[in-house]
């Protein structure tokens, strides 16, 4: 069966592009040749950083012919008097069959007009020239760009086309206003080791003829190979090199044909932080580190690796180039520490008045004092010892200092590192400076969290502070922009919480600063609703995608309109999370099924009542005296017995006590429903009625304490 080979060739593509262009791709394509009903034997998506190519196998010449049968108007609107109307005029026509072949038929929706249509299968070459322009024109990106004088946009220009059918060339033309971009065999290999253009005989010979021509177009064989290549130069220098996953999936896209280069520079740099060489390296050079152990904090050694795209001949002159260049940013970088070690950290808090965090929030130094003051309300709520306060107090004061330094102007990612770096510079406690860089943390998906419970609250605080003056101003995120990356905040804030059980009441946070916030902006609203909305909608979020909590038991703890679950999810999230967890295990252990028909029934037909959902003693609200079965009194003594059991596991948070309690009333429940002596709830009399909807409100009121069991999907066995 015949290959479909494309290629689009370019210039130089961004790195990131490239490594998102292929995920795109491996999805983008396999669904659209789907859609098409053409299967193959293969799809193979390569891409470097001059060109996207996809090579699909075992191809049909066309499509199969295919039966359909098409849905059209009601037989009403289709059919007067047995005559057809313009409605079934039109639908004949549309579909290319003769009146006679429109049918009726009887559907659960009344009979409506059907046509059974055969539609013969188009030729596949037909099909894959429409595809291929699709499939670049879908690509999504950022920083697309137009050339020539044309329309057509995309991360860098398109130079040249490929597209064989087998060993013949595939037609395609795109036109890109002056310029006319047509599909041919030619392609080109690496710049520097093959500047020749190259003939591609077959399509199938796609891979090899660019490996004969110096270009590796499968990105896992160059992860491979740059993988072995870094640690096998690393160790001829008796090191161990350090490979960041983020660095390598980088590396990867920068390169055709791969060889690493080994380069040193003056063991003098060593002295300065080795997070400042490695940042140097890493983030600014794309150079990988050696270390003299395996073990990520090993001591540095003096090397460097550079993953080159040219003549591996010439790879001592290249290692030379980039050893004068590292050279540089690593003497910037010596002056840089010198001059800020100079003055202790404490005398650049007067710098921050000078930098602005938000126009209409003030400066960094402002920010500051705010972040301090929820810190503090934090630590009342916790209840911390004096010593807790005044660390807390002080890592507040400086946690932002070191971005006036220069060494944080000139290296961004050092934010919080080197502050630490400076804070033990100045004297200042390990505790203080731990906290000034964990308070950073985590600083993304998957990071590491702040261990030190001074990090912790300044974390919290500042990102509290960020959350209710950005939404304070009405600048809330949408789907598509973020821009002050509030998600990340609130998520960092509950996964915080969450990772070190802190008994934070985040609404009283929210509530409290929400007030301060409008009372110093009289022309804005507190911005508490919205901020309990959106924080909702991170617990939301984190229980079903972090902790796999089941969708319909993370709308039984947060409640689904119901502000009492909202209320207090956000007043105590470590006992959201625990109840979530906690019904996702009874749920996995089928706990779940022996109280769930019990507690659901009772929860729906409470609702005809208007039993306040707090109350949980029956002595309060339900009348001995009107039962009329002895069901209902074995309910209320069930009831009563109950009682404790509810406000142990509410004081403990062992909601097992609960769920044994409510498993030990199910019997006792199932007899006043459906047993010998079961009753009617919704007497004629209303105040037996009313007493009968207590009992029930009563059980759902116990079983509130766990959950609301009306949004729990019964599970299929």
């Amino acid at each position: 069966m015949p290959a479909f080979l494309l290629e689009v060739g370019t210039e130089e593509l961004p790195a990131d592009f490239v490594n998102s262009a292929l995920q795109q791709w491996q999805k983008l394509i396999p669904e659209s040749l789907k859609q098409e009903f053409l299967a193959s034997d293969s799809i193979e998506i390569y891409a470097t950083p001059r060109r996207l190519a996809v090579l699909i196998k075992g191809l049909p010449t066309q499509q199969r012919d295919r039966e359909e049968e098409i849905k059209g108007p009601p037989a009403k609107a289709a059919f007067k008097d047995g005559k057809p109307t313009k409605a079934a005029e039109g639908f004949a026509r549309k579909q290319g069959v003769d009146l006679e072949a429109l049918e009726v038929r009887e559907t659960d929706k009344g009979e409506f007009v059907f046509v059974q249509k055969t539609t013969p299968g188009r030729k596949t070459t037909e099909i894959l020239s429409e595809l291929s322009r699709h499939w670049v024109d879908r690509l999504e990106g950022r920083r697309f760009m137009r050339w020539a004088d044309g329309d057509l946009r995309f991360p860098r220009p398109i130079r040249w086309l490929v597209a064989l059918w087998d060993d013949a060339v595939l037609p395609l033309e795109w036109v890109n206003g002056s310029e006319t971009i047509q599909s041919d065999r030619a392609s080109w290999g690496h710049r520097v080791l093959h500047p020749e253009p190259l003939s591609i005989p077959q399509a199938t010979n796609y891979v090899e003829q660019l490996r004969s021509a110096c270009v590796e177009v499968d990105p896992a064989i160059r992860r491979q190979r740059i993988a072995q290549g870094v640690r096998t130069i690393a160790r001829t220098v008796g090191g161990y090199a350090e490979i960041p996953s983020d660095l390598l999936e980088e590396v990867i896209n920068l390169v055709e044909s791969p060889t690493a280069a080994i380069g040193q520079f003056d063991p003098q740099f060593l002295n300065l932080p080795p997070e400042v060489i490695t940042t140097v390296m890493i983030a600014h050079q794309r150079y990988f580190p050696v270390r003299e152990t395996q073990d990520s904090n090993g001591k540095l050694l003096p090397y460097f690796i550079t993953v080159s795209n040219g003549d591996p001949a010439k790879s001592t002159i290249i290692a030379a180039g980039n050893e004068r260049v590292i050279r540089a940013r690593l003497a910037d970088a010596q002056f840089f520490y010198d001059a800020d070690c100079d003055e202790p950290l404490e005398t650049y808090l007067p710098q921050l008045d000078a930098v602005t965090f938000q126009e209409d929030l003030g400066s960094l130094h402002d920010k500051v004092k705010r972040l301090m003051e929820i810190a503090e309300e934090i630590a009342n709520q916790l209840d911390l010892t004096p010593q807790q306060r005044e660390a807390i107090e002080r890592a507040g004061l400086l946690c932002k200092v070191d971005l006036v330094s220069q060494m944080v102007y000139e290296f961004p990612e050092l934010q919080g590192v080197m502050g630490e770096k400076y804070a033990l510079a100045s004297g200042e406690s390990p505790e203080v400076a731990r906290a000034i860089f964990e308070h950073y943390l985590p600083r993304g998906a998957k990071d590491v969290m702040p261990e030190s419970l001074t990090g912790q609250v300044i974390g919290i605080a500042d990102r509290a502070d960020t959350l209710v003056g950005i939404f304070g101003l009405g600048m809330l995120p949408t789907g598509s922009s973020d821009p002050f990356a509030l998600r990340r905040a609130a998520n960092a804030i509950l996964e915080i919480i969450w990772h070190a059980n802190l008994g934070i009441n985040l609404d009283d946070l929210l509530q409290q600063f929400s007030a301060d916030f409008a009372s110093n902006h009289t022309n804005k609203e507190s911005p508490y609703p919205a901020l309990q909305e959106f924080f909702l909608q991170r617990i939301r979020t984190l229980l079903q995608e972090e902790l796999e909590i089941d969708y319909d038991l993370v709308k039984a703890v947060l409640g689904e309109g119901d502000r009492e679950y909202a209320q207090r999810a956000l007043k105590d999230v470590l006992d959201a999370r625990d109840r979530a967890q906690f019904l996702q295990t009874i749920r996995n252990d089928r706990t779940l099924d022996t109280i769930y028909e019990t507690v659901n029934r009772s929860t729906r037909l409470a609702a005809k009542g208007d039993l306040n959902t707090q109350e949980l003693d029956p002595a309060a609200v339900v009348r001995p005296d009107l039962f009329e079965k002895s069901s209902e009194q074995r309910f209320y003594q069930a009831l009563v017995e109950l009682v404790p059991t509810t406000q142990a596991a509410q004081s403990e948070r062992n909601y097992q006590l609960l769920v044994e309690g409510l498993a030990k009333i199910a019997p006792v429940v199932s007899d006043f429903f459906d047993g010998e002596d079961s009753v009617l709830v919704m007497d004629e009399n209303p105040e037996i009625k009313q007493n009968r909807l207590n009992l029930l409100g009563l059980l759902r009121n116990h079983a509130r304490s766990l959950a609301d069991f009306g949004a729990i999907v019964k599970s299929v066995s």
